[in-house]
């Protein structure tokens, strides 16, 4: 028998059922402890997650259907490839993502790349940079909610939204030698190209306008189920781990790699959460006796690590597609690593957050909003956004045929 199969099936079969037999055995000796944490995933989910997401992942399969995403690709093809090495219609999956937050880049990456939309490789380049965190989740349950400093809204929606655009370009070289979808250009001709897409789209989808939004809520309501199943099972676990002095431990650990680098030590439970799942670790953090630019870097950094609970999300979302979730994994590290960075300079060399609070305010108030508020300021998010989407897209256009009418003359 081969011995590097002989090592890798207890990881593969062994450790995960053991994993499991652990977890419920932990549930049956405290009880109370695991209902208490899967109360408070759930008002999570109820109160911010489901709220947030339902009018982006509706609009989202509608506009697909309609074939709109085909029009807004053909318009910003020449925006996206240069930047990311992706197709136009990765700006739509980027709009969304930046607006809605986990995990619907990659639910809306995934649909693309069923419908061969996207290839292997630019799936994974778009996923990785575009699967981020809503700005009222930042700015108002963060800044506000965990770290009573509004202030500090700007900068962590700053931070966290640069370090993601860096991580795409970066990520741009990846895979650049493998087989791509790309757009045959034709100058001049790119609006009619678009409106042809957006037809030739709606004719192959097909379904009639109330079947296309009965499928748009069915649809959406099983992805948000699935969601709030991971964040209910993480918040549970977590607790299990740290009732069993797994965080503990793993927190002496880390201490010990990051102390020497003049991590205060109060942190090490916020970040050791933060893997696991990022409310928690945010939470943590803000509590922590820290040095205030300490505590933001971290939440920074747990932000755009996102948490083992959106890993989990996002590798279930792509499951049925040939997307790999192991380049995902990697660009959490560089974003993190990117959103700490940034945090640096805008609280230190650039350090000018105090002087655009007002800018902010709105998102700040509306960061406590729940359910139909929320709902209702999430749904003017998402047409906000597709406007901005058909105004660059148009703008693109203009500017692209006013080059080439100068260069005739």
């Amino acid at each position: 028998m081969n011995t590097r199969h002989l090592f890798a099936r207890p990881l593969r079969t062994y450790l995960p059922a053991a994993v499991a037999v652990a977890l419920t055995v932990s549930m049956v000796l405290y009880p109370e402890e695991a209902f208490a944490s899967a109360v408070k995933g759930l008002t999570i989910w109820w109160n911010i997650v489901f709220p947030a997401l339902l009018p982006f992942f509706i609009g989202s399969e509608i506009l697909m259907g309609l074939g709109v995403v085909h029009f807004l690709g053909v318009l910003l093809e020449p925006l996206m490839r240069p930047l990311f090495n992706v197709p136009g219609v990765g700006s739509f999956v980027l709009a969304m993502g930046l607006a809605s937050g986990f995990p619907i880049g990659a639910i809306l990456t995934a649909r693309l790349r069923r419908e061969g939309m996207v290839s292997k490789v630019e799936g994974e380049r778009l996923m990785c940079f575009t699967n981020t965190a809503d700005p009222l989740f930042m700015s108002g349950a963060v800044a506000v909610g965990m770290l009573g400093r509004p202030d500090l809204g700007l900068v962590i929606n700053a931070a966290h939204y640069l370090s993601s655009i860096t991580t795409g370009f970066f990520l741009r070289f990846y895979g650049r030698n493998k087989p791509v979808t790309r757009e045959k250009q034709s100058y001049g001709k790119m609006l009619g190209r678009a409106l042809q897409a957006l037809a030739a789209a709606r004719q192959k989808d097909g379904r009639p306008i109330g079947q296309l939004m009965g499928d748009a809520i069915r649809n959406a309501i099983n992805s948000l189920l699935l969601i709030g199943g991971f964040i209910i099972l993480f918040s549970v676990l977590i607790r299990m781990l740290t009732i069993a002095g797994v965080v503990g431990f793993l927190g002496k650990g880390l201490m010990a790699a990051l102390g020497p680098l003049g991590l205060d030590s109060s942190l090490i439970p916020a970040i050791i959460s933060g893997i696991f799942e990022i409310d928690l670790g945010c939470e943590l953090a803000g509590q922590a006796a820290a040095p205030l630019m300490q505590k933001v870097m971290v939440v920074g950094g747990i932000i755009a690590w996102s948490g083992l609970s959106v890993y989990g999300q996002v590798a279930s979302i792509i499951s049925d597609t040939d997307l790999s979730p192991a380049p995902y994994f990697f660009a959490r590290l560089l974003h993190a690593a990117f959103a700490a960075l940034y945090t640096w300079l805008f609280m230190g060399p650039l350090a000018v957050f105090p002087l655009v609070l007002s800018a902010f305010a709105r998102l700040q108030q509306a960061g406590g909003m729940v359910h139909f508020a929320r709902l209702v300021f999430m749904g003017r998010l998402f047409l906000l956004s597709i406007a901005a989407l058909f105004i660059l897209g148009i703008a693109l256009h203009l500017y692209r045929g006013f080059k080439i009418a100068v260069f005739r003359r």
